[in-house]
């Protein structure tokens, strides 16, 4: 008999690895969501430093059809840099930068970016503000996924990434979750809000 279909939407914390185990001194979702069914697990992944969206499930389909690189999926983020971005700076992020990715330069492709001021809890533990007094919050929306790609474009044009949070893939939004949280969607919901055949 086949497997029900499974699928949650999480809101990753800071600090926990998109993994179910631990590794070393980081924790996995396994600390935090303890009572998932075991053949569950995430699609994707958020670096241990990142927070935001992240999907589970035992739909080993749902992983090729959201990460082929052949179909572009707009994903969004909330990113506090250091310092206060200027027009070049922005442009630059918009019309695309070079990065390095696996030892190779890689030019990404426009994104679109905006100056937020979003009203959301402080990460715990919270960024060092003595250290980073002038901060500034952008959304970014991107259609690749390269290696820390946000992290590596904000450094390239001086405003190096101190927070960083995936608040949507296509039509999916983070909220309401809270870190830490956890939901349960019905496949058809999930793919129509991916805009996945």
């Amino acid at each position: 008999m086949a497997r029900k279909k499974l699928y949650f939407i999480i809101h990753k914390p800071y600090k926990v690895l998109s993994q179910f185990s631990n590794e070393g001194n980081n924790i996995g979702l396994g600390e935090v969501y303890k009572d998932l069914p075991k053949d569950v697990y995430p699609v994707g992944r958020l670096d241990l430093d990142s927070e935001g969206l992240l999907i589970l499930t035992n739909d080993k389909s749902l992983n090729h059809k959201l990460l082929n690189p052949k179909h572009e999926h707009v994903r969004n983020y909330w990113v506090e840099v250091d310092g206060v971005p200027n027009q070049e700076a922005l442009g630059k992020l918009q019309k695309g930068v070079d990065i390095n990715v696996s030892g190779k330069t890689h030019r990404t492709k426009p994104a679109k970016i905006a100056i937020i001021k979003p009203d959301i809890p402080e990460r715990n533990p919270p960024v060092n503000y003595q250290k980073h007094p002038n901060r500034t919050w952008l959304e970014i929306e991107l259609t690749e996924g390269k290696n820390r790609q946000v992290r590596r474009m904000t450094a390239k044009v001086g405003h190096p990434t101190l927070r960083l949070i995936r608040v949507a893939i296509e039509g999916l939004r983070l909220e309401p979750l809270k870190s830490g949280e956890i939901t349960q969607i019905s496949e058809k919901v999930l793919y129509k809000k991916l805009r996945l055949s």
